[in-house]
């Protein structure tokens, strides 16, 4: 019973651990045909992240180029605009400078046009003082005369001082009649009656001081007239016509120089 029992679990054994040994290869071929598909997968996997970070890399360089394109355009814009603003600033320096010289010209011409102002209204002052009266003051009395009045009565009695005295007479006889009211003529009497006096002409002489003696008694050249009439008188041989004017001056003119004259030539009709 036990040499039976034997071979009948030895086969069993056998079989099993032959079945063992199968299945175990067929683990281990299952078990290799997993692994490569495992790495197949895996390097698919890699390549995809390869291409998807070359693509990311390659759209990134894309952009970078694109951004530095158009930084590169902005900045040659940017570049053209500064260029244009710096144009635009020295066109403004130059038109500044251009103002300032004009302004300096036009500051220029306007002192110039002020100068010649300046000097034609001294011009036309100086003019009109040639012709606006001023103040005279002559043998004590002032007046107000022309400036023609002034120049024609001193160059009268210069004529009268260097002798000439035909030409005075002419002289003072025209500034008479020119200038009737001028305060210039009790003075331009006088002196026309003493270059009467002087080419013998008596009784013109006479007429001249007694128009001075009328219009101004009080004159300081009145005594003198008077004394110079008494004086025609006596060249006329008018003795008693003299002696009355001599008379008339001491009792006008008691004070004056020409009275105590007078009394002296009294004193030798006496």
């Amino acid at each position: 019973m036990k040499s039976l029992a034997r071979p009948t679990t030895r086969p069993v054994l056998r079989l099993a651990a032959v079945a063992m040994g199968c299945w175990l290869a067929m683990a281990g071929a299952q078990a290799g045909v997993f692994d490569d598909d495992e790495a197949r997968k895996a390097i698919l996997d890699l390549r995809q992240r390869v291409d998807s970070s070359r693509q990311a890399t390659e759209t990134a360089n894309q952009r970078l180029a694109e951004d530095i394109r158009r930084s590169s355009e902005d900045n040659a814009q940017l570049r053209r605009s500064l260029l244009d603003l710096q144009g635009q600033i020295d066109n403004l320096r130059g038109d500044l400078a251009q103002q300032r010289g004009a302004n300096e010209q036009l500051a220029r011409d306007v002192t110039e046009v002020q100068r010649r102002l300046k000097d034609q209204a001294q011009g036309v002052d100086e003019r009109l003082r040639k012709f606006e009266p001023s103040k005279v003051t002559l043998d004590g009395k002032d007046f107000t005369a022309d400036p023609a009045e002034s120049r024609d009565f001193d160059a009268a009695l210069a004529i009268f001082r260097k002798g000439d005295f035909a030409s005075a007479q002419t002289s003072f006889t025209g500034f008479v009649k020119r200038y009737p009211q001028s305060g210039y003529n009790p003075s331009a009497l006088f002196w026309l009656g003493n270059a009467q006096y002087a080419t013998k002409d008596y009784k013109d002489a006479i007429g001249n001081f007694r128009a001075l003696l009328t219009a101004a008694p009080d004159h300081p050249r009145a005594a003198e007239a008077a004394l110079s009439i008494a004086n025609c008188q006596m060249e006329l041989k008018d003795s008693r016509s003299a002696r009355k004017t001599l008379e008339d001056l001491v009792k006008a003119y008691p004070q004056s120089e020409a009275a105590s004259a007078a009394k002296d030539r009294l004193a030798k009709l006496k």
